[in-house]
C-alpha cells in the first residue's frame, strides 16, 4: 500500500546522527510512500570512508562533494525518492536542496545519546565507529522552524516511527496540493 498522495514533496532526506536509524527508517518510509530509497553513505568517496573508519570526523571540505553527488543522484531519479544522509548542519541541508534543484523535505530522526550509542554498539558491518558519535552530536544543528523539516522521536518500533513521520509530514502542511 502506498501513502504517496499524503505528501507534497518528491524528495525527502531522512537525517540524523550516525546510528539514529536513517537506513531502516528510510527504507521503510520509501516502501510506505511507494518510493525509492538511496543510502547517502554509498555516495561517499573512498577517502571519506577511510577517514571515518579511522575514527576521524569529516570536515566541511570532505562533505561538500559528497553532498553534491548525493543530491544530484536524488534529483536524477524519477518518482518519490527517500535519501538517507546525516545532513547535520543547516548549511548541508541547504546545499542538498540547492544541488537537487527542487523542494527537499527533511525527516530528522531524534533520540538520546544513550539510545543511539546502544544501537551503534549493537550493529555490525558499518564503517562508522561509536567513537565518532560525540562529534556527530557536536556538529548537529537541529532543524529550525523555517526549514522544510519534521522531527521524529526514534524511541519506538520502525513501523511506529514511519507512521509518526507520515503523520508529521501531513500535519505540518506537506500534503499534496
Amino acid at each position: 500500500m502506498s501513502d504517496n498522495k499524503s505528501v507534497k514533496a518528491r524528495l525527502f532526506v531522512v537525517m540524523g546522527v550516525a546510528g539514529s536509524g536513517k537506513s531502516s527508517i528510510g527504507e521503510a518510509l520509501a516502501e510506505k510512500l511507494g518510493g525509492l530509497y538511496l543510502d547517502g553513505d554509498t555516495y561517499h568517496p573512498q577517502a571519506n570512508v577511510e577517514k571515518m573508519s579511522r575514527g576521524e570526523p569529516l570536515t566541511d571540505e570532505d562533505r561538500w562533494p559528497w553532498l553534491e553527488r548525493f543530491a544530484k543522484e536524488m534529483q536524477q531519479r524519477e518518482g518519490i525518492i527517500i535519501g538517507g544522509c546525516s545532513a547535520l548542519k543547516r548549511a548541508y541541508r541547504d546545499h542538498i536542496t540547492a544541488a537537487a534543484g527542487e523542494r527537499t523535505t527533511f525527516v530528522h530522526l531524534s533520540g538520546s545519546r544513550e539510545l543511539i550509542r546502544n544501537r551503534m554498539g549493537a550493529r555490525t558491518g558499518h564503517f562508522m565507529p561509536v567513537t565518532l558519535l560525540d562529534s556527530q552530536f557536536a556538529t548537529l544543528e537541529l532543524p529550525a522552524l523555517d526549514e522544510d523539516a519534521v522531527t521524529i522521536d526514534i524511541d519506538a518500533p520502525v513501523d511506529t516511527i514511519v507512521a509518526n513521520a507520515i503523520a508529521a509530514l501531513q500535519s505540518s502542511g506537506h500534503e499534496r496540493e
